[in-house]
């Protein structure tokens, strides 16, 4: 994000640094709020001519001054006037249309700011609007991140099945069914062969079961859903798959069948690994193999080709000799420096969390102080990443490999090319 609050999604190379570029921004967006009816989102679609939203800004405007409080009028009319000076630097909307969102943010106590963002979103926005409210409306955005790439997850044997999804990088329990099939027992003649006839009815009726249920929850998103991946300890998936339990659409998309040890939540964990070699490019599977390459590193004499920390990450950017950038998707931390307006007071730089900082009072003259530069620490190393032709990889706290990553290496670290110029 530029320091007037600009996002081009496709201005970045790396399609993973985009996404994260545009989901930042949405949840900075997302923690403004008005006073009143005093922030302005303004959706315009590829295709729409600008020199109607200008007409109908100018309108507004108009309409604008009969609001009755002073300061609302004042700041509504400054956010159309702002909005009005950005779109002449249009001729004609993007490929994927442009989103203005201006106004007046609250502040603690009495305090506000003006605010300012253009956001380019990655894929076309459909609908024109224009909406004044308290806060910015973000929802037509938002559903630009919902995970695309879905996979159905059924793990099961003769006692147990759950079914779930996996959803870009994180996995999803839909449903854990506990069957009532009996076990074996020792007896002979015609009360076991009768006996064993119960359990195959059992047996029968359970996984009829679980696969009126799979039908359920999957056909209505089936368009959405990629591929089914069925595991289970023995024989029993296959049989489950081959004896047309599944409803004939579902199975069509069915990947492959996989041995796994469990069939509870573990087991889906426990699919999705082994999965990862027959479905090719899967995002979650792909993070784990890297997180997991980075710990054989981790565990050798001296800490072998790996590197953690961000100073440490950061000093093997600059010298090109990071392979692959790892970066926990949960990591926020932003350097910033602050400034007094008044007296001209400067603050040490300090390090943040909330991408919505609100800065304190100057120590001198006890006026607000304000920020003057704001670096995104994930942009800023992907950016050394980019220059010295590193790959980055963006990594999801949903699985433990991504959890372990963001709490046991603050979220970055790094495979490297070779250990030279270690401080």
């Amino acid at each position: 994000m530029t320091s007037d609050g600009s996002v081009d999604s496709s201005s970045f190379k790396d399609p993973q640094i985009a996404r994260y570029e545009f989901k930042r921004a949405l949840e900075e967006l997302r923690g403004i709020k008005g006073r009143a009816t005093e922030l302005v989102s303004l959706y315009v679609p590829p295709g729409r001519a600008i020199s109607d939203v200008s007409n109908y800004l100018r309108n507004e405007y108009a309409q604008s001054s009969n609001i009755k409080s002073r300061t609302t009028r004042k700041n509504v009319m400054w956010a159309i006037e702002s909005l009005l000076g950005k779109l002449k630097t249009f001729k004609e909307p993007p490929e994927n249309g442009v989103v203005f969102f201006v106004g007046t943010r609250a502040l603690s106590g009495d305090q506000s700011e003006p605010v300012s963002y253009v956001i380019i979103p990655p894929e076309p926005i459909n609908t024109y609007l224009y909406r004044c409210d308290s806060e910015f409306f973000l929802k037509p955005l938002e559903e630009m991140l919902a995970e695309k790439e879905t996979y159905g997850l059924i793990v099961i044997d003769r006692k147990e099945a759950t079914i779930g999804l996996v959803k870009g990088k994180r996995i999803q329990v839909q449903l854990n069914l506990q069957s009532q099939v009996p076990s074996k027992h020792g007896r002979g003649g015609q009360s076991q062969r009768r006996f064993e006839r119960l359990i195959e009815d059992a047996a029968n009726e359970f996984f009829k079961r679980v696969a009126d249920h799979v039908t359920e929850l999957w056909l209505p998103i089936l368009k959405d859903i990629k591929g089914v991946l069925i595991g289970g300890p023995g024989y029993t998936k296959v049989f489950f798959y081959e004896q047309d339990y599944l409803h004939h659409e579902i199975k069509k998309k069915v990947v492959d069948t996989f041995d796994t040890g469990y069939t509870d939540e573990y087991g889906l964990k426990e699919l999705v690994e082994k999965a990862s070699e027959a479905v090719e490019g899967m995002s979650l599977a792909k993070e784990k193999k890297l997180v997991q390459r980075l710990m054989k590193e981790v565990i050798k004499p001296d800490s072998g080709l790996s590197a953690y920390g961000e100073d440490e990450v950061r000093h093997f950017l600059q010298i090109g000799a990071v392979d692959t950038l790892l970066i926990s998707e949960a990591l926020r931390k932003y350097r910033i420096k602050l400034k007094c307006p008044s007296c001209g007071y400067e603050e040490k730089e300090i390090t943040v969390s909330d991408p919505n900082y609100e800065p304190g009072k100057c120590p001198k003259c006890n006026v607000l102080e304000q920020i003057v530069e704001k670096t995104d620490i994930i942009e800023e190393l992907s950016k050394l990443a980019e220059a010295s032709s590193s790959k980055v990889e963006l990594i999801s706290a949903d699985s433990d490999e991504g959890e372990m990553l963001l709490k046991a290496f603050g979220g970055i670290a790094a495979i490297l090319r070779f250990k030279g110029g270690a401080r």
